[in-house]
């Protein structure tokens, strides 16, 4: 087993990576089980594959599932409340750990609900997809969708402990790896060159199911990761914002999609990451070829890297209004994250919306 620390003082927390890791969790959970029992929230399509295998991993211990609908809709104020109420039905304390069993929806979901479950209780991260394993089970981030956009309602709660296991991605379809697969890169591409090096090498075999080319981006992923959240976890001094390249542009297409299955998160995220880099060499800070070996890479792989690929009907304007709702926006100015190369991300204050409207009017066009 490899343990990942996230050193946050007093709510440091490990992050253990095994496969096979769920049918023999009683090490790492059992600590958590009050009266031998552990409240577990998932959804119905997780459940199906793998509740039974995490109570076989939990001898002795009682679980209480909570399974809730599968999808993105699910991250709203309805099934917050729904999730709440059960909580607190099954008079969950505050020394309690609710267990949130799933991909990014059900950790998000999850977490803000204990954020709030009497001023705070615990809960463990069980992350289940490649997105959730790699980047939003780690760090508290927790929020739910509202109308005018995504993950803007939420808070930073962070879990008690994290347990992944690799060798439940074998259950994904190769759409959900690709999903998980652009929040990997993306840590290549902020600070890590050489790590971007080895995904252009890797990736192919990442999504075909490798175990080695996963397990190692996984653990390097929650090492960047920790590292970032360690040294800002709150957002506060611009390292962690750099974890959202690709993010402003992924949930404005995200928005204008409805949040739906049309797009899944990390596809707008590589879709995002790919205008970011198109930008950047736009404004001249970046070299162009550093901005085509990007979009190279990610449709090499499948993924889709022009806007006007999505059929969308709307403007660009109504696309930069989505980009508005950006929790990064401050005294009317966005943050943008943008790059001098591969490797060389860094937040910019300075992009006119105006000029992002012109480009993205560009993108939409073909």
């Amino acid at each position: 087993m490899m343990i990942v620390d996230v050193a946050l003082g007093m709510r440091a927390y490990p992050i253990h990576i095994a496969p096979g890791l769920l049918g023999a969790a009683a090490p790492v959970l059992g600590p958590f089980a009050r009266n031998q029992r552990l409240v577990v929230v998932t959804d119905e399509s997780v459940a199906a594959l793998h509740l039974q295998t995490l109570a076989t991993g939990l001898p002795g211990i009682r679980l209480e599932p909570i399974v809730l609908p599968p999808g993105e809709a699910t991250k709203d104020w309805a099934h917050l409340q729904l999730v709440v109420e059960r909580l607190l039905e099954l008079g969950v304390e505050r020394s309690d750990a609710v267990v949130a069993l799933g991909g990014g929806v059900i950790g998000d979901l999850v977490g803000f609900a204990c954020s709030m479950l009497k001023r705070g209780c615990r809960f463990v991260q069980v992350p289940t997809t490649l997105l959730s394993q790699v980047d939003s089970s780690v760090g508290g981030k927790t929020a739910i969708n509202a109308k005018a956009g995504k993950n803007l309602v939420g808070a930073f709660h962070q879990p008690v402990a994290v347990l992944i296991d690799p060798a439940v991605l074998a259950t994904l379809p190769r759409r959900e790896l690709m999903a998980g697969y652009a929040e990997v890169v993306k840590y290549g591409l902020i600070n890590d060159a050489a790590f971007f090096a080895r995904c252009e090498a890797n990736g192919a075999a990442l999504l075909d199911g490798d175990p080695t080319a996963q397990i190692h981006a996984i653990a390097h992923s929650c090492r960047a990761k920790a590292a970032v959240v360690a040294a800002d976890e709150r957002e506060t001094d611009d390292i962690r914002a750099l974890l959202n390249l690709g993010h402003t542009f992924g949930h404005a297409f995200e928005a204008e999609t409805g949040f739906s299955s049309r797009l899944l998160h990390g596809e707008a995220v590589a879709l995002g990451m790919v205008q970011a880099f198109r930008l950047s060499a736009r404004l001249g800070l970046c070299p162009q070829s550093d901005a085509e070996r990007v979009a190279a890479h990610l449709a090499g792989l499948g993924f889709t890297i022009e806007p006007a690929a999505l059929g969308l009907s709307c403007t660009a304007a109504r696309l930069v209004e989505h980009m508005k709702q950006d929790k990064k926006m401050s005294a009317g100015r966005l943050a943008f994250i943008l790059a001098r190369g591969i490797g060389q991300s860094f937040v910019s204050r300075d992009v006119e919306l105006a000029d992002v409207e012109a480009f993205l009017a560009e993108q939409l066009t073909g």
